[in-house]
């Protein structure tokens, strides 16, 4: 009997744009690897190429992939391990050019190819504003130029999961229509696509690993698309049923995650320990993906400016009437498009450090006219440092405001985006869409929860005392996941939290559309709350725009838990 081959080492050495620099260099040198990939691109992120790109063509792409390659491409080449980024952004094309002009300056060989077709900007008119229009590309591409002998493969506006998918088709031989194996790797690849927050990183329940510095994560992907999350030996953090459930919830929502190469069913995912730092995830179904792309636009959606007023000790309501009178008064003349005030009550009575005494005013203000939101605002903010409220001082000196940007996603037919893989050689080859063929059987909407806990005494206790949380941003949506760590916790979670009672402990909430999926097999509820961060990330409509700790906020709420639990 012919022995099943060596699972594919798949590692990831970025979650963002900005991440860890000396990761690409960690991962090469703590154990062995087949393949390095690295996150680079986020809605912020497009934002911020595209400015870069609107300054100079021939920029677009993140630099600071060019530059962690300086003193590793060639111990990546040593090693036989391939790179796999999405750090081409906008300009795929010109960072494989970097690349070779730097592997040529290095005297090191390689192989570079890069995937393009999902920059949509110029193919119609996209409305008013719109710098960046791309598609999310499915891992085909990246399949197409491993197998056509390439050693680095850079790439645009990929899933981030694609990073994945991609070297491991190639690496099985797996066709377009294996779902089940694709979605096995999609889910391995969303586990990995944050980095460290599938070691520990950003994890409820952190007081129980040492994560001063955590290690960032791989995956060994077996050929029928099952996988243990794992990572190099001796470095921090921990892998667990917990981070990695943890990061399975991350910016999801219901049962099926869709996506260009597979739609991964989420309520199929079965985790289980393998060890020490090794999880096991298995069992994952897969079914056609959907017939279009996602396709993200950026575009400019005006000029904002902010003021942070420090209202200290006594009569904090009284000050922030008063600055907030002032302020108006000053604005009437040519009162920005959006006003928004919110008073944060961070002081403490009889505190016996001033920082603690103090409430934060935070003035928010937003035009499509850069002069309405600047000197406008901050001219009228210093004018009053002797004239209003005792104690009157602001957290930073009012600015001359800035561009913020809009992101938005809709679809585009799969078929009319043109997806191509530029090979070593510069050949080009087109890829098709994936096939989608319909799906076989279809999960209920609500699968069938478990029976809830008897009655019993309860305590009064902050929901994070028996649950863990992750929460993210998706558009102008934010996604809560919660989950448990026994049977009996989930019994009463699943009957206890539900969409009404989300609203209650998170008041925020309340006026916006929220829909719950339970995922029973991962002992967790996931939440999507419409509206929540305004326009996006890049418009900063909120106090936590990317909705990082909304989680934690509903972990510290407290409400009656049954004792057996506590």
């Amino acid at each position: 009997m012919t022995p099943p081959p060596p699972p594919l080492r798949i590692g990831n050495a970025s979650g963002f744009y900005g991440d860890r620099f000396d990761a690409v260099r960690e991962m090469l040198t703590g154990g062995p690897l087949d393949v390095l990939t690295g996150d680079y691109l986020a809605e912020l992120t497009m934002l911020i190429l595209g400015r870069d790109r609107a300054k100079d063509p021939a920029r677009g792409y993140a630099t600071t992939f060019l530059r962690q390659l300086e003193d590793t491409l060639g111990l990546a080449m040593e090693r036989g391990v391939r790179l796999v980024t999405n750090a081409g952004g906008l300009n795929p094309a010109g960072l494989a050019d970097a690349i070779r002009a730097l592997a040529e300056r290095l005297g090191i060989e390689c192989r570079v190819a890069h995937v393009e077709g999902d920059d949509l900007l110029g193919v119609r008119d996209w409305g008013p504003g719109v710098f960046a229009a791309n598609a999310y590309l499915g891992g085909a591409g990246i399949t197409a130029c491993l197998r056509g002998g390439a050693d680095v493969v850079v790439t645009g506006r990929v899933t981030d999961a694609a990073l994945v998918t991609g070297p491991a088709a190639a690496h099985f031989g797996w066709a377009a229509d294996d779902w089940d194996a694709l979605a096995g790797a999609v889910v391995a690849g969303h586990i990995l696509e944050c980095g460290t927050q599938a070691t520990g990183g950003n994890y409820s329940f952190f007081t129980e690993h040492d994560l001063r510095r955590p290690g960032f994560p791989l995956a060994e992907i077996h050929p029928d698309g099952s996988s243990v999350i794992t990572k190099h030996p001796h470095t921090g953090g921990a892998v667990t049923v917990g981070t990695v459930t943890a990061q399975l919830l991350y910016e999801t929502a219901g049962a099926r995650y869709l996506g260009p190469d597979v739609t991964a069913r989420l309520d199929s995912v079965r985790l289980a320990p393998d060890g020490p730092d090794r999880v096991r995830v298995h069992g994952v179904r897969g079914e056609a993906p959907p017939r279009t792309l996602k396709t993200g636009l950026t575009r400019l959606g005006g000029h904002r400016n902010e003021v942070v007023f420090v209202l200290t000790g006594l009569d904090i309501e009284a000050k922030a009437a008063l600055v907030r009178d002032q302020m108006e008064g000053a604005m009437s003349k040519r009162r920005p498009a959006e006003v928004r005030w919110t008073l944060s009550r961070t002081d403490h009575s009889d505190a016996a450090v001033q920082e603690e005494a103090s409430a934060l005013l935070r003035l928010v203000v937003r035009d499509r006219d850069a002069a309405a939101v600047g000197r406008a605002i901050s001219g009228a903010a210093v004018e009053l440092a002797l004239a209003s409220y005792p104690g009157f001082h602001v957290t930073a000196p009012p600015g001359k405001g800035s561009p913020y940007g809009v992101f938005e996603a809709v679809e585009s037919p799969a078929d009319t985006v043109p997806h191509t893989a530029v090979l070593p050689d510069g050949s080009r080859l087109t890829i098709p869409p994936a096939p989608t063929t319909p799906a076989a059987g279809s999960p209920a909407d609500e699968p069938p929860l478990p029976p809830p806990l008897p009655p019993g005494p309860t305590r009064r206790a902050p929901l994070g005392a028996v649950a863990g949380a992750r929460s993210g941003d998706k558009g102008g949506s934010a996604n809560i996941g919660v989950w448990v760590r026994s049977e009996d916790a989930w019994r009463w979670l699943a009957h206890c939290l539900t969409v009404d009672r989300l609203r209650e402990l998170l008041p925020e909430t309340a006026p916006l559309k929220i829909t719950r999926h339970p995922l029973p097999r991962l002992r967790a509820l996931n939440f999507v709350v419409e509206g929540l961060l305004g326009e996006g990330v890049a418009a900063q409509a909120r106090f936590d725009p990317q909705a990082k700790a909304v989680g934690e906020w509903l972990r510290s709420r407290r409400l009656d838990i049954p004792e057996v639990l506590l």
